[in-house]
Formats: structure tokens, sequence, C-alpha cells
């Protein structure tokens, strides 16, 4: 657009630096964009925008756009002291500066846009261009900048020759200027946010080149631009001879104040005509979602209100919140006084000021409210949870309370009556409604993104989850959840459970026992662990320290007897099972040196009774008659039906000692089995074996101590020897497993009655 404009993209951001001198020619690049219109405002609409100082801040149409300067004289007052009054030290050069925020731009052409000084003698032929345009990287924000209101140093231009208003250059030297201009530009399209063009951005901003996590900010935004706005008025139903709702021209919905609007082609919407003031008309704008604001701008296409609301909402509209007041009578429209002093108690309250409500301008008038400006805590903004929460919203509303009605001639508002009240119709119209801020994500995300249901929620990292990523992810519970500052990322960390757990919960006091480093205690552990981390194993298993703590089979079962351990824990390093008295093994399973089995569950094992040295069978030389006196069994001894029926008995037994008694040998036995026995005193447990010494002597049997033994003979009913008896005719071998099925076999038979004794 000549002369009035820049158009830009929505990339990179930049910082636009224009210089703009009190006359000369404007030479300014054309750049391009999508969805936001730049604007250099020519110095003599400069006084539009001076009552912008009340707040130190004037946004112009675009994201994150800012025009901070000072009014100027107007161009026709302009002259050249060498054909008239010299020009005072403040009209020889009045700088403005312009800042606007843009996005990549990229240049594809110069235009020459004269704004001449009256035609005359003075007119310089080879006059500086009034606009030096600077494209500059912008250093990213990590906090919520806020507006400020600067005026440049005086600039400096090219000495030249002649004596007009400015020296006038050569041509080299205008050359020269646009080369460097150019050189300038084309630096700061290929400069990202680091203004160090070596360094390499990282793929994601939210972690280094390490891969350690770091804060992230989306990028700053107007977060009303597209959106729609609610309206309790709005012209053209029914038509009027200015506003018809169903005519496209002539129309002035709501959806104007979010559009994309340029220089030449204002969209305003328009409320209908009020004839009694006040009468409210309320402005609502839902974000979508919890935005960080910065600051709130409304353009006007009609005289700014006199008494103007901004209220902000945190939970989608259900509540409100008074965000800042503007009126010339605070304390009777709003109850507020116009003057206050902000403190660290009361910043995050809603002020009044009597700056921007005045009537002039009577079109383009300005409202800009930063929402961090003048609050003390704004600085350390990280630090600051009641700040944070001050410039989170969810929702904008802006309600205007009160007209601008002209005076009359006696003082009063025209139309006005008693009690405050006026008759004279008017209406508001605002041509644009910017809300700049960012995207609400704590520092754990770089950018938003629409989820599956179209709503607006962050691309959360730093393993964190929720529309504002503030919550951590199951399973990251170690530590609790904090908001990410500059000096730390806080990411959320995994609870430590060995690979043995799915889930865990935050425990505060175990959190700062630890010296607030963990606070993470695991659920559920599997693989037969325990433990707040999983990492020991629980009762009935011991560690198998060949293996790594989070393999699955780390933990091995004990195995402990049922009987002769005395729990089912073992040790943890070992595997030993307690055991009770006399009992030995890994696993308890057997009985100690010295003792031998008993049938108590209790005291599985007892301790063998002392032998009497001088009772024992100290002669093994067998007598020399032994040969025709006995013979002694062999090992391949065949057991037959015969054989069992011949028997009274027949055992298996375990022989635990021996002692003698007169001419006998007294062996203590453990019955361990019966295949057969015609006597109810045979059962299975202790007992006696009673063998006569020569019969011994021979070896007629051959018996030896802890050995086991099947047994075959003859009862004999004795007083003095109770117990089983054994000759040289009885059957005593060494016992083998393999006879367990014959000799069940054989006791099946018998009890069908196929043996009988002859």
């Amino acid at each position: 657009m000549r002369g009035e404009g820049l158009e830009c993209t929505r990339r990179a951001p930049y910082r636009h630096l224009a210089f703009l001198p009190a006359s000369g020619t404007l030479l300014s690049p054309r750049i391009h964009c999508k969805g936001i219109y730049q604007k250099v405002v020519p110095q003599a609409k400069l006084e539009d925008v001076g009552a912008a100082s009340a707040v130190n801040t004037t946004p112009v149409s675009g994201e994150g756009q800012t025009l901070l300067g000072k009014p100027a004289g107007s161009l026709s007052q302009w002259k050249c002291p060498r054909f008239s009054s010299p020009m005072t030290k403040n009209q020889r050069a009045r700088p403005v500066l312009v800042r606007h925020h843009i996005k990549s731009p990229r240049i594809t052409g110069w235009s020459r846009d004269s704004i001449l000084p009256p035609k005359g003698r003075g007119s310089c032929p080879h006059a500086p261009p009034p606009a030096l345009l600077l494209l500059l990287p912008r250093p990213p924000l990590l906090s919520p900048p806020p507006l400020r209101t600067s005026r440049p140093d005086r600039p400096r231009y090219l000495p030249g020759r002649g004596r007009s208003c400015f020296p006038c250059p050569g041509r080299m030297e205008v050359l020269q200027l646009l080369r460097l201009l150019l050189t300038t530009a084309m630096l700061g399209l290929s400069q990202t946010v680091n203004p160090f063009v070596a360094q390499q951005t990282p793929p994601d901003p939210c972690y280094d080149e390490s891969g350690a996590p770091r804060r992230c900010i989306p990028e700053f935004v107007n977060a009303a631009f597209g959106k729609e706005v609610q309206a309790s008025s709005t012209c053209g139903k029914p038509p009027t001879r200015h506003c018809n709702a169903s005519d496209p021209r002539r129309a002035h919905p709501p959806a104007y104040l979010t559009d994309l609007n340029t220089a030449s082609n204002m969209t305003c919407w328009r409320s209908e005509t009020l004839h009694h003031s006040p009468q409210n008309v309320t402005l609502t704008l839902s974000l979508g979602k919890k935005f960080e604001v910065v600051y709130v701008s409304l353009q006007f296409c009609s005289p700014r209100p006199e008494s103007t609301a901004i209220l902000k909402s945190m939970d989608y509209g259900k509540t409100w919140v008074p965000y800042q007041y503007y009126s010339s009578q605070c304390r009777k429209i709003y109850g507020k006084p116009s003057k206050a002093t902000v403190t660290k108690q009361n910043e995050q309250e809603a002020l009044c000021t009597d700056g921007l409500t005045d009537l002039y301008p009577l079109t383009g008038g300005l409202i800009a409210f930063s929402t961090l400006d003048g609050r003390p805590s704004a600085q350390d903004f990280d630090s600051s949870p009641v700040l944070q929460d001050w410039v989170t919203a969810t929702d904008i509303r802006v309600v205007f309370s009160r007209p601008h009605l002209f005076r009359d001639l006696g003082g009063r508002d025209a139309g006005e009556e008693e009690g405050g009240t006026s008759s004279t119709p008017y209406y508001y119209a605002v041509g644009e409604l910017q809300v700049g801020g960012r995207c609400k994500c704590n520092g754990h995300a770089a950018r938003c993104v629409k989820d599956k249901e179209q709503k607006l929620v962050c691309d959360c990292k730093h393993n964190t989850e929720g529309p504002e990523c503030d919550r951590c992810k199951p399973f990251h519970y170690d530590r609790p959840w904090q908001r990410a500052s500059a000096r730390e990322a806080n990411e959320c960390l995994a609870c430590n459970c060995n690979l043995h757990a799915r889930r865990c919960r935050f425990n505060m006091e175990l959190y700062k026992l630890s010296g607030r480093k963990s606070g993470g205690v695991c659920l559920n552990c599997r693989h037969n662990t325990a433990g707040r981390h999983c990492h020991y194993c629980k009762e009935g298993f011991y560690r198998d320290l060949s293996k790594s703590i989070t393999d699955r089979k780390a933990c091995k079962a004990c195995d402990c007897h049922p009987v002769g351990a005395a729990g089912k824990t073992c040790n943890q390093t070992t595997g030993q099972c307690p055991c009770k008295d006399g009992v030995t093994g890994l696993t308890c399973n057997r009985c100690a040196k010295g003792y031998q089995q008993s049938r108590s569950p209790v005291a599985p094992c007892i301790k063998i009774p002392a032998i009497n040295p001088t009772s024992l069978v100290t002669s093994t030389e067998a007598p020399a008659d032994c040969d025709s006196y006995c013979k002694p069994a062999k090992g391949n001894y065949k057991i037959n039906m015969k054989k069992y029926c011949k028997k009274d008995y027949v055992v298996q037994v375990n022989i635990l000692e021996m002692e003698t008694v007169a001419n006998w040998a007294k062996f203590t036995i453990n019955i361990l089995s019966v295949y057969k026995c015609r006597d109810e005193r045979v059962k299975r447990g202790d007992n006696f074996l009673w063998i006569h010494l020569k019969d011994l002597s021979c070896k007629c049997p051959k018996i030896q101590i802890s050995k086991k033994y099947l047994v075959m003979g003859i009862s004999e009913n004795s007083t003095d020897r109770p117990g089983l008896m054994a000759d040289k005719n009885s059957l005593v071998i060494q016992w083998r497993d393999a006879w367990t099925r014959r000799l069940r076999k054989l006791q099946r038979r018998e009890k069908k009655g196929k043996c009988v004794k002859p």
C-alpha cells in the first residue's frame, strides 16, 4: 500500500525500527506477509497516538506490534531556514521510533512514496530519505514483555552541501546508505531468534543440544485474531440508513473486530444506536484456552467511551474478574480512585485511570492495557505466582459503560437529564480488538496444537500433560509438578521402580526426608519384589545375585520346608531358611549330625541318646562255627510271594543306634513303611529290633548304623524284649527303592486272600 503501510509474514520474529524526520521522501521496503498488516504512521497523524502515554503503550494493528513515540509537528508546518525563519532545535529533527514485532519479512521491491514539503525554492534536490528501515532480530522473550514508551537518540544524517533544512548528501552517499540498509535487512532475514548466526537452532526448543530439558514457551501471537466475538448490541437489525446486517457492504458484525484490517480497508463493528445513557454494551471474546495475556488493545472507529471496563475470566466465562477500568469519573462510576499506588500487596487488583478517555480523536482512538505495566513483581515474573495468575485468562470481556456526550454552551451534556441520564443518541464502533499474549503452557511446551476435538492444547514436553502442561504424566511422580523457569526446567521424573511396577504415587513426607530429591512410591510391585522402589524380594523369595535387580527373575523362591523351617522368609542374600533345632540344609529339609527324625512337627529332629561304650559289641570276629551255623544273605536276593507269605512282618526300617543287653543287640530303628504285619504293635515310627549277638557276629544278618533295610521276620512275644525280633532265618537286606512297587503288589494280593501261611 503506497505511503501507508507494510505487509509482513508470521515466521521468525523481528524488530522493525523506522526513523521519521520532519520532511523529505519516505523510502520503505514492501514486505508481504500472511494475516497481518503493518502500519507506518505518517508523522502528521502521530498526534492521535499521544494519548497512549497514560499507559506508555500504543499497539498498532498486527501481531504483537507496538508503536512507541511522541507527536511531532504537521508536515504543513515545515519551513526551510534558507528562505524563511530558522528552525528551532525542537523542529530540526524529531525522530519517531516505530517498533514492530513482525514475522519473517521478505523484501520484494522498493517503492518511493512521496511525503513532500510545500513546493518552493527551499526544496532539497538530494534530500535524505526520512525513513531508515532496519530489520533486526528480536531476542526471545522469556516472560511476557512489558510495553514501554521510549524516545530514540537523534539520528545522525550524512553530511552534504547547501543550506537546506537538512544537509543534502551526494548521490554516492545515498547509494552507500541504501546498500547499508539492504545488507542489514538481509542479515536480519538470515538470523533466527538466536542472535549468533553460527549457532544452529536445536530441533526441539524444549531441549538443548545435549538433550537436557530447558524452559520453552510458545510464540507471541494475537490471540484474538480470527476468534468469534459476542456483542450484546449490533446494528443492522432492523436495517437503518447506515447499517444493514443483510447487506455485506453495509453490515458491521462483531466478526470485524478480529478480522484482517488494513489502513485502506478498516472494518468496524458498530452497536445499535442507543437513545438513553448510561446503557452498557459488552464485547465478549473466548480465547478457547488459557493464555498469558500481555496486553489488550481496542482501536475505535467512533469516539472513545468515557468509561470502559476490561474484565477477564479464568474458567471459560463462569466467573469474571476486573482487569482494568478507564473513566474520567473513576470513583463515581467504578468506586475506584483514579491514581492508586501499586504495591506487591495489591498488584493483582484492577486499577482505574482517567487516561485514554478523551473525546478526541473522533476516530482512530486507542485504548491499550498492559497487564504487567507498573507491577512490582514483573521483573521476577517466574517467581511470582500472583502475577502468573494475574495474566492468565480464558475469556476477555470489554464493557462500554458510558459514552462521551457533547456539551452545550451551558456546560451540561447535551440531552442530559436529572439523575445523570441522557437521551442523546449515540453508538459505539470498534475497528479492531487485539489480545497479545502466549498460549499458557507453564514453560513445558513450545507450541499449541489442536487435539482430536479441535480444541487448542499445549504440545507438552518434559513428561508433562494436560491442556496447560499443568500435571505430570502417569508414573512420573518422583517429584511434584512445577512450572519451568529460566534457571530450571523442572521436568517431571519417572519413579524408580526397577522395571517391576507400572504405577506409582507421590509422597510429600518422603520427598522432604530425601532432601527434596525423590518422593515416588511404587505400587503393585511385580516379579516377587517389594519395597518403595521394588528393590528387594518379598517374603518367601531371596535375591539372585547372578541377575540384575531389574531382571524379571531377580528373585528366587526360598522353598523352605514346611516342617523343618521356622518361617517362610529366608536370607535375602544367601537364601538360607531359618531352621528349627536339629534341622539343617538350605531349605531345612534334613536333620543335623547327632540328631534323628521324630514324628513331632514341632521338633522334627531330636538329639540321638548317648550310647554306653561298655555295652557296645567291640569284637567283630566271627565265631569258628559260623559257616555251619548260618549263611549270610546275598545282595541280589529276590522277593517272591512264597517268601512274603512265610513272614509275620515285612517292614522298611532305618537303623539309628545300637546297644547290647545281655546276649542281645538292641537296635533303635525308625519304621518307615509297613508292608505286612500280623501284630498290631508294628506301626510306623520309632521301635526296637532285637538280634542275638551270635547271629550278629556271624553277620546273619549284617547291619550297619544309619542304613535303611528291608526286614522280614517272625514275631515273638516277649515281655523282656519289646519290639521286633530277627535271627539267622530272618531276611535283613539293604533297601532298594525298586522294591516299593513289588511289595505293594504283594500286599494287594495278600488282601485278596492269595497268601495262605503253610
